[in-house]
């Protein structure tokens, strides 16, 4: 079977190479001719443990290619659309860059083609794309297909080729067929809907994870001015049939990027167009705004004015076990530690150079003592692996003064010393090696 893969960011590189693992021929298509000939010599555009190898395997294995002529894609049997939907500050999605795209794509695709979407749209846009073509789908041309993105950075090989489940929303019994013989090396566990149903999934899902992670950390801030600790609560939740043990609940940092906020204005976009009300989803964005006061709070509380005060921030990324920067909440944090006055220095495993508005404002360290000698405090940002290898020592023995904000509890473990001023969310204190 011939794949054609259209956008190839994350979503689409990895997409792309788990479909050739599988043994189908993919040509993957993007605009950006860099982007095109990193992909040929094996460079993802984000890191992805395992990624960078299976494309190098299948390319070598000629199941792979890259191309940004989309007449590349005439005689691909499946479009698999990946574009990353463009998302602003205000969580705004630009879903008229993904559909334009697709709309280009319309002339060169071939009879019967399956055009299935990935891409992260607003419900009523595979109709949209249908419309656009309907032309093509009356005459037999075209079939559409909407099933959304499930990936995890860091995990994303691993939740694409072993997913515990693969939404997938179709009109027709042959679409489903052909998506069931797509999918056969991966799952056959498929929840099959309408495209409407598929589309209202992801904003769902993630709108049902965004609030989770707004209401444990309301819950936490309670338990600070309460006295009782949000991991202690947070074991109680989770023990609970009704909530279960993987529910999203862990006391921790607001959610940051695009993808959870932007499936939330979606919904709350959705609601204002329909006139339905939508006060509990309305109310997420608000409350995860008013939880990065935290450490804002927190610095003020422990270093007073912080002016002239250093701080060394341990990890940069988005994630763990990627380099993308964008829309961390790490930079996010840096960036107002700079409106403040404060000297910042980093220290992330997957970050070896700035990029250049970021330059002025962190100063870039070698490693994660570096950063820390003479900081006057130190944030734990992003939860790399790594960093469990840190001791107390390292902190007290460097720091001109050993305070550690760690919101997510991270190393609270290795960092339980009396001579450590150790602050997390969802716990009162912050002296001598007490959560505050």
């Amino acid at each position: 079977m011939i794949i054609a893969v259209a956008g190839l960011w994350h979503l689409g590189s990895v997409t792309a190479a788990c479909l050739a693992s599988a043994g189908n021929s993919v040509i993957g298509l993007d605009e950006s001719p860099e982007l095109i000939a990193d992909l040929t010599n094996g460079k993802p555009p984000v890191a992805e443990p395992g990624l960078a190898d299976l494309i190098r395997k299948s390319v070598a294995e000629k199941r792979l290619t890259f191309a940004q002529d989309i007449n590349a894609i005439s005689e691909a049997d499946v479009c698999w659309i990946t574009y990353d939907t463009p998302v602003n500050d205000e969580d705004v999605a630009d879903v008229d860059f993904v559909l334009n795209r697709v709309a280009k794509l319309f002339p060169v695709l071939r009879k019967n083609v399956l055009i299935v979407v990935s891409s992260q749209v607003p419900v009523g846009s595979t109709s949209k794309l249908e419309e656009m073509y309907s032309k093509a789908i009356t005459d037999g041309r075209a079939q559409f297909v909407y099933s959304p993105e499930n990936l995890r950075l860091g995990k994303a090989i691993e939740v694409f080729t072993k997913p515990d489940r693969v939404v997938v929303g179709t009109r027709t019994a042959e679409a489903r067929a052909r998506m069931t013989e797509i999918l056969k090396p991966f799952t056959n566990n498929i929840e099959w809907m309408s495209v409407e149903s598929a589309e209202m999934t992801k904003h769902a899902l993630n709108a049902f994870l965004a609030c989770s992670v707004a209401f444990i950390n309301e819950v936490a801030a309670l338990c600070e001015r309460a006295g009782a600790d949000a991991r202690e609560v947070e074991r109680g939740l989770k023990s609970d049939i009704r909530i279960g043990s993987r529910a999203y609940l862990k006391p921790g940092p607001a959610f940051a990027g695009g993808t959870l906020a932007r499936d939330v204005t979606f919904l709350s976009d959705l609601g204002k167009q329909t006139g339905s009300p939508t006060r509990l989803l309305s109310g997420i964005r608000e409350s995860n705004l008013d939880h990065k006061d935290w450490l804002r709070r927190r610095l003020s509380d422990a270093l007073g004015a912080l002016q002239g005060k250093t701080l060394a921030v341990l990890g940069l990324t988005y994630k763990p076990r990627t380099d993308t920067l964008r829309r961390s909440s790490a930079v996010e944090v840096c960036r107002w530690l700079f409106t403040q006055g404060v000297r910042v220095r980093a220290f992330d495993p997957a970050v070896r150079n700035l990029p250049s508005d970021l330059s002025p404002i962190i100063q870039l360290c070698p490693d994660a003592r570096t950063a820390l000698s003479g900081a006057d405090a130190a944030l734990i940002a992003t939860e790399w692996p790594e960093f469990t290898a840190l001791k107390a020592e390292d902190f007290t023995a460097t720091m001109a003064a050993p305070r550690v904000f760690d919101p997510s509890r991270f190393l609270e473990t290795a960092l339980a010393n009396r001579d450590i001023s150790y602050f997390a969310i969802g716990k009162v204190g912050g002296s001598a090696g007490r959560a505050g």
